[in-house]
């Protein structure tokens, strides 16, 4: 069998083995394929997709909301603001919000895609507006201005919504808004709706950003259960909770697809990337990997094997891909390429894979002294931000090919 087909079924097995990876939205594949989750599916009878009747437990928790408790029906939406579908469907969320008036109440969830550089500082601003009663207009001037994401921008519309800006300020640092995008995200990898924009009304499952027909029609079936549930004696505040209670907390795994023909991709690998194997090697496989990530760490004994057994025809290259909701993956990256600056990458990236738990800057330091390096060149390299360019540039190629998961 030669040398190529074999790494590839090694390949395959790892694929296999990390098939639960975490992926970041819609456009794991290209540019083009970022409208995927929105192209429209075969139409249902009248003109309209099928809607799953699965309804999930969607908890609203201390999100932002818009409308009164008393509504009827609740709309649980997965957002980035930096997402171009996200600012179409808003206006269609508005539209909805003018027609139903009280019977609707939206819910805004935080999920900013790795690939919009500037979503997650949008929507922790937006948060930190919410502090001052103001998230929902807020909300407003982002998708307004969706191409204006930069810091000037995001304090001008704090200023222009007269916010007190000391305060927000502030509160761009608060931990707790971080916190609330983690949770948000793991929400969405849950109950499957990794892409932006997703739409949960009364917990059933919308994705994309469809006609408002879409909308309506099952907007209005979830009214009629409504009203029967009030009319049976169930407290309009309760409604949304006893609708939810019984319902889903995950997705139901999905049947894996066909596999597509292989496709060829334009891979750089940069001289400064890690890596094993010779030059001329007659595979070479790119790896975009995040030290942080549990089902990176799992890849390492395939890994090994590949170096073990085709030493002389495989080169093997590492990249960083640090997910937004890993906190310390991007500087146990960057401390990395510090190890790597003294000759110690592949030992310092299994001390990381062995340490998952622990990789705060003080653990990373230790790692740097029990691998012999010297730790002062090794903390300046953190101090200063030397390799941070490295990995951000690793990021750049790899939402580029569509490696925006992990591994």
């Amino acid at each position: 069998m030669k040398p190529n087909v074999i790494v590839a079924l090694l390949v395959g097995l790892v694929l296999g083995f990390v098939g639960g990876r975490v992926t970041t939205g819609p456009s794991t594949k290209s540019e083009v394929a970022k409208a995927a989750p929105n192209s429209p599916a075969a139409p249902a009878p009248g003109g309209r997709r099928p809607v799953d009747p699965t309804v999930f437990k969607v908890p609203i928790e201390n999100s932002p909301t818009h409308g009164s408790a008393d509504a009827l029906v609740t709309v649980v939406e997965f957002s980035d603001y930096e997402c171009p579908f996200c600012s179409r469907a808003n206006v269609t969320i508005e539209k909805l919000q003018e027609q139903y008036g009280k019977k609707l109440r939206v819910v805004m969830k935080q999920n900013p895609l790795s690939f919009h550089p500037r979503a997650k500082p949008a929507a922790i601003a937006a948060m930190a507006a919410g502090e001052q009663g103001k998230y929902w207009e807020y909300h407003a001037k982002l998708f307004a201005n969706q191409k204006k994401l930069d810091d000037v921008s995001l304090e001008q519309y704090a200023k222009e919504l007269g916010l007190n800006l000391d305060k927000w300020k502030a509160e761009l640092g608060n931990p707790k808004f971080q916190d609330i995008i983690t949770r948000d995200q793991a929400l969405a990898g849950q109950l499957g709706a990794s892409g932006t924009p997703a739409f949960f009304i009364n917990g059933r499952f919308l994705s994309g950003a469809q006609p408002i027909a879409n909308f309506q029609a099952l907007i209005d079936e979830e009214l009629v259960k409504a009203e029967n549930l009030v009319k049976g004696g169930v407290p309009a505040s309760q409604v949304y909770a006893k609708i939810i209670e019984k319902g889903s907390e995950r997705a139901a795994p999905k049947a894996q697809p066909q596999q597509p023909a292989a496709t060829v991709r334009k891979v750089e690998i940069p001289s400064d990337s890690p890596s094993f194997g010779p030059a001329n090697a007659k595979v070479t496989i790119v790896e975009w990997s995040d030290f942080e990530c549990p089902f990176c760490s799992r890849v390492g004994p395939t890994l090994s094997k590949i170096k073990e057994s085709y030493a002389k025809d495989v080169r093997v290259v590492f990249r960083h891909q640090p997910l937004p909701f890993h906190p310390n993956a991007k500087l146990a990256a960057e401390a990395s390429h510090a190890a790597h600056e003294q000759g110690k990458f592949w030992e310092y990236h299994d001390k990381l894979f062995a340490n998952q738990k622990a990789m705060d800057r003080a653990s990373l330091e230790k790692y740097a002294q029990e691998l012999g390096l010297n730790v002062a060149k090794f903390k300046a390299a953190l101090d200063s931000g030397k390799f941070k360019a490295k990995v951000e540039a690793d990021m750049a190629a790899g939402n580029a090919v569509g490696a925006n998961g992990t591994p």
